[in-house]
């Protein structure tokens, strides 16, 4: 079973940072921004992008952990952190080559995307104004992907 995360068209973003006062206010019950498990950018003038955990199989930041703080959840592929173990060292954050590890700074401890599992459907695919968000499986990115070049080429 392929685990499902969450993507983002860039053609649809418009940077507006719904997604992340969404998330912030799910998690932690404010629009602290820092505390939100996804996060947007701007890799080019033009281009706005929403990043969150890719829950990688062969997870990178699990790996780097030095507290073992951080494990894959069988089930659904979400990296789970135990509070009680992490100390906020970073190399996690580090080791992520999607940025999309935070640190609350109050808690010193790292936060990661749950997909909101708690709550149905992720908080900030639900707020996203324009739809740039879903909630996918690699698979499927691909298969879409392999659609939009065969279009082009047609």
């Amino acid at each position: 079973m392929q685990h499902q995360y969450i993507v983002c068209d860039p053609a649809l973003c418009t940077g507006c940072r719904l997604c992340e006062f969404a998330c912030a206010l799910e998690h932690e019950g404010s629009f602290d921004l820092e505390l939100s498990r996804i996060r947007t950018s701007r890799p080019e003038p033009t281009v706005n992008l929403a990043v969150a955990c890719r829950l990688c199989p062969d997870a990178p930041c699990v790996k780097a952990c030095p507290r073992s703080a951080l494990a894959i959840s069988p089930e659904d592929g979400v990296i789970e952190v135990t509070k009680a173990l992490c100390t906020g060292c970073g190399w996690c954050i580090e080791a992520c080559d999607f940025g999309a590890i935070a640190l609350d700074r109050r808690s010193k401890c790292v936060v990661i995307c749950d997909l909101c599992r708690d709550g149905g459907d992720p908080a900030c695919v639900a707020a996203c104004p324009k739809g740039a968000l879903a909630k996918t499986t690699l698979a499927a990115v691909a298969t879409t992907a392999r659609d939009r070049v065969a279009s082009r080429e047609g």
